[in-house]
């Protein structure tokens, strides 16, 4: 955590200093990443049932526009075609994540070998393309009767998921090495049971901070019975990380940074990693929670030693003390999205920024990767998640984007000014492969390397990714 940002041209430019081609080390490994809700579509077919997002986008008001997962990117159909566009892009790897409500209906008792079907022929047609699988266990489709017997904040929900990644791993720990257990917790929990922008949308603060818990601690039970399932895979998680700054050096807005860098990193990183909770933010959620909901024995599960951690990185956040007598705006539409620090201001500074509305800062990403290796236990990192949405169109079959292009070029300089600072990263995936269903803003927002037409799921290339695979060939960037 910094109190001033950087000017973003002075580390952008150190880090192709003297340097005629940015080469990034032998092996490391190039992806691109999606989630199953957003790319699978199919959504009552092989056994399917409903997850919390199915039910959320189709409440009216909840997703812009109305839109829902039904369809997406019908990628269950066309994981083949696919499959051959990542080869043909050169990937190295492909972050995906499995339906938990395709696998085992309901959530709990045993396995829907349909669904398990489909995750096998994917598997096994990234082998034989050469692409390496990285599963994603969790990436927020909670069953929908987990979340009617209480969801995330019930204890009981951890217990489930540690079930659910024993019969995944039961189909799939022979042929996939690499495992994350959670996707960004921190929106499952904040942005599902505090603001409610996300499913299952409940507004209840102590909610919020209960169910933090309890996907930390299924998190330590679903690694523990990763390993025991006779493999050796290389087990983590992925949290969603800031670079945090005040906007000024006062001690004010300086507390307001140590908050919000309590809640959108600490209160994830220090618990993983270190097997406690920051004591400073277990202090400012009194209020909140008296902790009841911690046992004896939990930060031990919690805390199960890792392989690897990914970071998902996409903005810097700058914050400021609260004016007395105005309230903030709201961050992300909703008022509630920081338990005990509503009040803290976010605040801009004219920078760049993506359709996303976050501000373009990729000197944060360095920064952060930095700041986890300095201040954590060493271990492999890769950046799981990096990318940006802008308005694409499509002109004489082409998709030129080079608004993105430059983002990725940006950020993946700041890899490289990272590994050379020391910072173990191992590989960094690209979000997202395809332009998909982006949760609460629908159809509207695009991510993707690869455009998708909707109405007639035709694939087309950006150039960004025409860009991007000329980096993997190349294992490097060429200089500035």
């Amino acid at each position: 955590m910094t109190q001033h940002p950087q000017p973003a041209s002075r580390l952008l430019a150190d880090s192709s200093a003297d340097s005629a081609e940015l080469s990034f080390p032998s092996g490391f490994l190039w992806g691109a990443a999606t989630a199953a809700y957003q790319v699978e579509g199919a959504a009552t077919e092989a056994g399917r049932t409903a997850s919390i997002w199915d039910t959320f986008s189709h409440t009216p008001g909840k997703v812009v526009e109305g839109h829902t997962g039904d369809v997406a990117c019908d990628h269950f159909h066309r994981y083949s075609d696919d499959v051959k566009l990542m080869a043909e892009l050169g990937l190295k790897s492909y972050r995906f994540s499995v339906s938990w409500p395709r696998v085992q209906p309901g959530g709990t008792g045993r396995a829907n070998q349909e669904g398990l079907d489909f995750y096998r022929r994917l598997v096994d047609e990234l082998l034989a393309n050469g692409i390496e699988p990285w599963l994603t266990l969790y990436h927020w489709d909670l069953p929908q009767e987990l979340q009617d017997a209480g969801g995330w904040p019930l204890r009981d929900t951890a217990a489930r998921f540690a079930e659910y990644a024993e019969l995944v791993h039961g189909a799939l720990g022979d042929r996939v090495r690499y495992w994350t257990t959670l996707n960004e917790p921190w929106c499952s929990a904040f942005l599902g049971y505090g603001s409610g922008t996300h499913a299952p949308g409940i507004q209840d603060a102590a909610a919020t901070i209960r169910a933090t818990h309890h996907l930390l601690l299924g998190h330590g039970l679903a690694v523990q019975a990763l390993r025991a399932g006779g493999t050796e895979p290389q087990a983590g998680v992925t949290l969603n990380l800031y670079a945090i700054s005040s906007q000024t050096d006062s001690p004010a807005d300086a507390d307001a940074a140590r908050r919000i860098d309590g809640l959108a990193n600490r209160l994830f990183l220090d618990p993983v990693l270190l097997g406690r909770y920051p004591t400073d933010v277990v202090e400012d959620l009194r209020e909140v929670t008296d902790f009841g909901h911690i046992r004896d024995g939990d930060m031990a599960i919690v805390s199960t030693p890792l392989d690897v951690l990914g970071i998902n990185y996409y903005s810097r956040h700058v914050v400021a003390a609260p004016i007395e007598g105005q309230e903030p705006e709201p961050y992300w539409r909703a008022p509630s999205t920081w338990p005990g620090s509503e009040k803290v201001r976010f605040v801009t500074r004219g920078m760049p920024v993506t359709q996303m509305n976050w501000e373009i800062d990729a000197p944060g990403l360095v920064e952060t990767l930095r700041r986890v290796h300095d201040e954590y236990p060493d271990i492999p990192l890769y950046v799981t998640e990096n990318g940006a949405a802008f308005e694409d169109a499509v002109v004489d079959d082409q998709v030129d984007d080079p608004q993105r292009l430059a983002y990725f070029d940006a950020h993946l300089r700041a890899c490289r000014e990272a590994i050379d600072a020391g910072v173990p990263l191992k590989g960094y995936f690209a979000w997202s492969l395809l332009d998909n269903f982006e949760w609460a803003w629908g159809y509207t927002r695009r991510f993707g390397l690869v455009f998708v037409d909707y109405e007639t799921q035709r694939r087309i290339p950006k150039s960004s990714a025409r860009w991007y695979a000329e980096v993997i060939r190349r294992n490097g960037l060429a200089a500035q």
